[in-house]
């Protein structure tokens, strides 16, 4: 039988753990891997992955992968993959078997459409999240920043337009300058973002630029990434503290301007660029709940070098890469994880709780620890088949730079000090390396940036030593291959 309602009120952080605690009804993060929701279900009884990527080579006790594949078109997206896990017979007895009422049970995504919405209905599935429709709209560059103008938010100098030609590009940005940034409006982090300062770099990007209806032009400002995660609910925003973010490090991706990573610390940014990147995000939140959206999101912000202002960057409308290091920092571990507030509001339970109460504790730097996470990818214009490579777990690194596997772990905290890391591996043994592929996701204590942001000897070490793990051979006729996918970890 269904589950009968939550008739009592949950009051406070206590009553909504201990809520999920006695969860009964089946919740599923369907994805490529489970990065993305790493742990929940160590919060959640009856949480479940479904997952088509075994990072965890089947010793996971609570991640499903299908053992047989099924005959499929070559994927092109991460909701392609998701779209083949929910028609995958192994999947949906996976589901039926452990469906306890009328309703199967609720699903998160990483990534999903329209498609996945029809597919996930007939299972008997609810996605909570806004709708594919809703998410398509509010992840759009060019839609983001119509959202910032009336949220209040500050955005980097920018204007709105279609891109005919160079002439008109210089045209339309006369008050920006001639040192400037492109954005198409949808695509990877590091794959539609142009640097334009003249005619020449015009036109190695120009089929991309002017095939779209409008972009968004900016100002180029000398800035850092930043990164913070936040969660719309029906009491307000709540609100993580500010990361820092890893951007185009050519030792970790290829994609100039490409995200490779995070790191949270105590003292990372000002107390005055933390206050107005929290109320930044406070004002978007309280902007996406008046266009309709509930749950969990992220915003970059750029941070001027040259004046120390903060602008907005871009919105993801979803969990996202940073979410891991995100959910599993102090403040989330003393409260609950941002990903339970998300879940809440699409639980049949009523519940009270002080927003403010809980944004004030986590901007306490008391309540953060130091954790850093490297996405490590094939940055060699190459396809290669892989013959051996690293297992999920926790590895340790020697003086001499060589690194060991140590025990198989599912859990990045099993890390005690700055000479251990956890690896999630994604790319394995009978797969293809390419430009651009995902290696796998590393995670330490400590920073793996300088004071000036550039990677410490420590954060290269680690990156050589898993590169190092992996044993492939070069494809000659690169038509052997399949289609290649861009980021599984967004």
């Amino acid at each position: 039988m269904k589950s009968p309602k939550n008739t009592s009120t949950l009051k406070g952080v206590h009553d909504i753990r201990r809520f999920f605690y006695k969860n009964d009804i089946p919740i599923y993060f369907i994805s490529a891997t489970n990065f993305n929701l790493l742990g929940a279900d160590e919060w959640i009884k009856d949480f479940r992955f479904i997952c088509h990527i075994e990072c965890f080579d089947g010793l996971h006790p609570n991640v499903f992968s299908p053992k047989v594949e099924i005959p499929h078109d070559e994927f092109q997206s991460i909701e392609d993959i998701n779209n083949y896990l929910l028609i995958h017979p192994e999947v949906q007895n996976f589901i039926k078997n452990r469906q306890t009422g009328e309703v199967a049970g609720k699903a998160l995504f990483l990534m999903f459409n329209e498609k996945t919405e029809e597919l996930a209905k007939k299972l008997g599935l609810e996605i909570i999240f806004p709708s594919a429709e809703m998410r398509n709209f509010m992840d759009n560059k060019v839609n983001t920043n119509r959202i910032a103008e009336k949220a209040g938010v500050k955005c980097v100098p920018y204007v709105l337009s279609q891109v005919k030609d160079y002439a008109h590009l210089t045209e339309v940005s006369a008050d920006l300058g001639t040192d400037l940034v492109i954005q198409t409006p949808y695509g990877d982090s590091g794959h539609t973002t142009f640097f334009i300062s003249n005619e020449e770099e015009f036109r190695k990007y120009e089929e991309e630029i002017v095939e779209e209806e409008e972009v968004k032009i900016m100002k180029r400002i000398n800035c850092r990434g930043s990164a913070i995660e936040a969660c719309v609910t029906r009491h307000g925003t709540i609100v993580a503290p500010l990361m820092t973010e890893l951007v185009g490090f050519k030792e970790l991706t290829p994609y100039k301007g490409g995200w490779c990573g995070n790191e949270i610390y105590p003292d990372a940014f000002t107390p005055s660029i933390r206050k107005k990147a929290r109320k930044y995000t406070q004002l978007f939140g309280d902007q996406l709940r008046k266009e309709g959206y509930k749950g969990y999101f992220e915003l970059d912000f750029l941070i001027d070098q040259d004046n120390g202002e903060i602008y907005l960057g871009e919105l993801n409308p979803r969990v996202t890469g940073a979410s891991s290091i995100t959910n599993h920092a102090v403040f989330a571990l003393a409260d609950a994880p941002l990903y339970l507030f998300h879940i809440l509001e699409w639980m049949d339970a009523d519940y009270e709780l002080s927003i403010n109460a809980i944004n004030e504790r986590w901007a306490r730097q008391e309540n953060l620890d130091s954790w850093s996470q490297l996405i490590v990818k094939h940055t060699r214009d190459s396809i290669e088949y892989v013959t051996q490579a690293p297992a999920s777990g926790i590895w340790k690194m020697f003086g001499n730079g060589h690194i060991q596997f140590e025990r198989m772990d599912t859990h990045r905290r099993a890390v005690e000090t700055e000479n251990e890391a956890f690896f999630l591996r994604i790319t394995n043994k009978g797969d293809y390396l390419y430009e651009g592929a995902d290696l796998g996701i590393l995670v330490s204590r400590g920073r793996m940036m300088t004071e000036d942001f550039q990677l410490t000897d420590r954060a290269k070490g680690w990156i050589d030593a898993i590169h190092k793990q992996y044993v492939s051979t070069p494809i000659k006729n690169q038509a052997e291959a399949p289609a290649l996918l861009g980021s599984l970890t967004k």
